[in-house]
Formats: structure tokens, sequence, C-alpha cells
């Protein structure tokens, strides 16, 4: 049984570990202080998904307020499920989590970011009912 519940900063090397599969890895030095930073902050939640005692997924959630439109939006941050869990409906689990989250806060939408390599997460969104919204721009800002 998958079990969800809000990270700690405990679960920094499970978590580590799924997002060195999104390809962000390197994240030793600072990860169990961002846990905490984003446990504690009033417009985020980190889940992760439990089975067993191990953690097998993490969803990081954040709430941004709109100035023109009424509600407010929920952004899915990170999404992973362990590739040896996935096709078990946990990453189901998290989406509907999220929108449950979203919908407590009056947001009117969700979004997320998803690389264009990433065509199997690509497809799951897309069985959810996400819609692609192809433009994005950033800008890198050097320390």
């Amino acid at each position: 049984m998958t079990v969800l519940r809000p990270a700690r900063s405990d679960d920094a090397a499970a978590i580590a570990r799924l997002l060195d599969a999104l390809g962000y890895g390197a994240t030793d030095g600072f990860l169990a202080r961002r846990i905490v930073q984003q446990c504690s902050h009033p417009d985020a939640a980190l889940v992760v998904a439990e089975e067993k005692g191990r953690v097998v997924g993490v969803m990081s959630l954040h709430v941004i307020p709109q100035l023109a439109l009424t509600g407010d939006f929920c952004r899915i941050s990170y999404l992973c499920v362990d590739e040896g869990a996935r096709g078990r409906g946990i990453g189901k689990l998290l989406a509907d989590h999220a929108e449950a989250c979203a919908r407590e806060r009056g947001c009117d939408r969700i979004e997320l970011h998803s690389h264009e390599r990433r065509s199997g997460a690509h497809a799951f969104y897309a069985r959810l009912g996400y819609e692609e919204s192809p433009k994005y721009f950033i800008r890198r800002l050097v320390r």
C-alpha cells in the first residue's frame, strides 16, 4: 500500500536518488536544508510516496498568488516516481493529491514544466488531462 506523507529532512537521501533520476544530481550539500525550507513555507508542500517504509516518489508543490485573476495557481515543481515503482498508480496518486491541495487553496489551475526529452512524462500528464502550453522562457541568473 502506498502512503503519502509530508517529506522530512531524513528523507534527503531518498529524495536525492529520485531527483538524480530526473537529472538533478549533486544535491548533497543543500538538499536537507531545502527540504526543511520548503516544508516550512506556507505556500509550498513537499510530499513523498512511501511503500513499506521506502520512499518511492516525491512531489514538490507551490501555490502562487495571481494579481489579475481571482484564483491562484498551483505549480508542480518536481514529480518523480522510482523507475521500479512506475505503472502502479503512484504518479496518479501524487497528481490527485496536488489537485486536492490546489482546490483546498482556491487555485483555479495546476501547471508544471516537463522538459521536451521526457516523452513518457508527457504521455502520463496527457492521460491525466493536462494540456500542453508550449511557451516557456527562462533567464539564468549566475551567482
